[in-house]
C-alpha cells in the first residue's frame, strides 16, 4: 500500500504567496494576504474555478488573496494594529523585507534613527531578506525566509516560528 504524501495547505499557500511576491523582485513595501479556504471562495465566486489548477482544488486548500491599498505607515506594528479580519478569512500572511546584520554591527550605532538605518544599510556584512509569515485561526503558522543573494536559486528557508513576534502580531489580527 502506497503512503499518501502529507500536504499542508498552509505551507502550500505560504509558498504560493511568497513566489507571487518574489516575481515582482526586491525593494517592495510590505504585502498582506487574506488566506481563505478555496472551496468557500469558489462557492462565493464560482467564476474563479477556471483560474485554478487541480492542485488548487485539493481538500482543505487555501487561496491567498492579496490586500491592495495598504495604508502607508513607517511602523509595521501600527499597520497590524489597524487590521481585523472578518470570519470568512481563515488566516493571513504578510511579506516584509528586512536587513539582517551580525549582532556586533548594532553596537555603537548613531542615536538618530535615520542615521542608524543608513549605517546598518551600509554595513559590509548585511543581508537582505524577505520574510513571509502565514498564520491560521487555529494557531498554526508557517514562516519562509528568502535571501536576496540566493534569489536566483529559489532557495527558501521554511520553519514554523522563524519570526515569533510577527507570528504573534498576525495571530492578534485574527482575534480582533
Amino acid at each position: 500500500m502506497d503512503a499518501k504524501p502529507v500536504i499542508d495547505p498552509l505551507a502550500i499557500a505560504a509558498l504560493d504567496a511568497e513566489r507571487h511576491v518574489a516575481a515582482a523582485g526586491w525593494d517592495q513595501p510590505a504585502r498582506l494576504f487574506a488566506l481563505v479556504r478555496t472551496a468557500d471562495l469558489l462557492a462565493r465566486e464560482p467564476h474563479l474555478r477556471a483560474q485554478l489548477g487541480p492542485a488548487d482544488l485539493a481538500d482543505d486548500a487555501l487561496t491567498a488573496v492579496e490586500q491592495e491599498g495598504l495604508p502607508a505607515t513607517s511602523s509595521l506594528e501600527t499597520l497590524l494594529g489597524r487590521i481585523a479580519w472578518p470570519d470568512e478569512v481563515d488566516g493571513c500572511a504578510l511579506a516584509v523585507e528586512r536587513l539582517v546584520v551580525p549582532p556586533e554591527a548594532e553596537r555603537d550605532l548613531p542615536d538618530r534613527p535615520a542615521d542608524a538605518v543608513e549605517a546598518l544599510a551600509a554595513h559590509p556584512d548585511r543581508k537582505d531578506v524577505r520574510l513571509l509569515v502565514a498564520v491560521l485561526r487555529d494557531g498554526s503558522s508557517m514562516c519562509l525566509l528568502r535571501q536576496r543573494e540566493h534569489d536566483s536559486d529559489d532557495a527558501v528557508a521554511v520553519g514554523k516560528d522563524l519570526a515569533p513576534g510577527l507570528v504573534q502580531a498576525l495571530r492578534a489580527t485574527l482575534e480582533a
